[in-house]
């Protein structure tokens, strides 16, 4: 049992939790709570960090088992002390699990799906973790096959991200592009892939287009909207109605909006 806040595994998994920097190098991202660990593909788990009391309750041998992975119980579980736990947790109750999960991004083919055309979501520089997070979870009920972010958003394996996600980060295809302009504007061309902004001086409103065929929506940075250069570079702006003195909506908001508006459409052509 580890008891020690200076134990370096402890260490190390304060630093995944708090640096960017250190997840990239060493590809692994800390998922904390029971539906978290339920939901985490078995093959991407690198470690599972027990609170002690936690442990006693014998529930995560029943996940382990359902994952196929009780035989690896002992090599892949690591008993923690409930108040050096604590100190890991991000929550004010700790649920008293958290795994290290191997990284995994998509590539963009991997993003275009054979049975139904695509719906993209491109995501220029969104800051908060929070929005990021819940376009991801909305995303996967609103049948997105694959989100782009650009290098200076957000990073996904934030903390705060992998909660707000409630799973979504492990099946949500998504990658980060070193520009949006140039690598990602040519495929959407080559692929046929219509690009819509929202935009104040869109002609049509939002549901006034037909996103059946593949399409992919472009949200911009919160304090900022979507910049000039990229919004001139949609193909088509559309606009999302608002009364009273609203200027702009939430980024996961407007996003939610989009995307659930492309699922009703999808919905009676690719069941």
């Amino acid at each position: 049992m580890i008891t020690s806040t200076s134990n370096g595994q402890i260490k190390k998994i304060q630093q995944l939790l708090k640096k960017s920097r250190t997840r990239k190098e060493e590809g692994l991202f800390v998922a904390e709570g029971i539906k978290m660990f339920r939901e985490a593909p078995p093959e991407r788990i690198e470690k599972i960090y027990l609170g002690a009391s936690f442990a006693e309750k014998g529930i995560w041998r029943e996940i382990l088992r359902e994952k196929g992975l009780e035989e690896k119980a002992e090599s892949l579980t690591e008993v923690v002390e409930d108040k050096v736990f604590k100190s890991l947790s991000d929550t004010v109750t700790p649920q008293g699990v958290l795994c290290l999960i191997r990284i995994k991004e998509s590539t963009l083919e991997e993003m275009i799906p054979e049975e139904k055309p695509a719906l993209l979501m491109i995501l220029e520089d969104l800051q908060d973790p929070g929005n990021l997070g819940t376009i991801l979870r909305t995303g996967e009920g609103a049948g997105v096959t694959g989100i782009i972010l650009s290098k200076n958003s957000v990073d996904i394996y934030n903390p705060k991200v992998i909660r707000s996600t409630m799973g979504s980060v492990y099946r949500v295809p998504f990658c980060y592009t070193s520009s949006i302009q140039e690598e990602i504007l040519p495929w959407l061309r080559e692929k046929k892939i219509t690009g819509y902004a929202a935009h104040l001086e869109g002609k049509n409103s939002y549901d006034q287009e037909d996103y059946t065929k593949a399409a992919a929506f472009f949200i911009g940075n919160e304090g900022n909207g979507l910049s000039r250069e990229l919004s001139q570079k949609a193909d088509i702006w559309i606009r999302i109605p608002m009364e009273g003195q609203v200027e702009s909506l939430n980024a996961a908001m407007a996003s939610g909006i989009l995307m659930y508006e492309a699922y009703r459409q999808r919905r009676n052509f690719f069941p």
